[in-house]
């Protein structure tokens, strides 16, 4: 014979599973600091910059 599964327990701990997977994925999506994130905007700015500064005129 098999167990008993309570399927309220059993979707309560399949629920903060999911959210803890979610929180994992915006972690890194988004957990990144101010200076960081200032810092890549820089670099990817100067990089623009840079490559319009190249463009030639036809």
């Amino acid at each position: 014979m098999s167990n008993v599964v309570n399927l309220n327990k059993a979707r309560k701990v399949k629920d903060r599973q999911d959210a803890r997977d979610q929180a994992k994925e915006n972690r890194v999506k988004f957990g990144r600091a101010k200076s960081e994130k200032t810092s890549t905007k820089a670099e990817a700015g100067k990089a623009r910059r840079a490559l319009d500064g190249a463009k030639r005129e036809t």
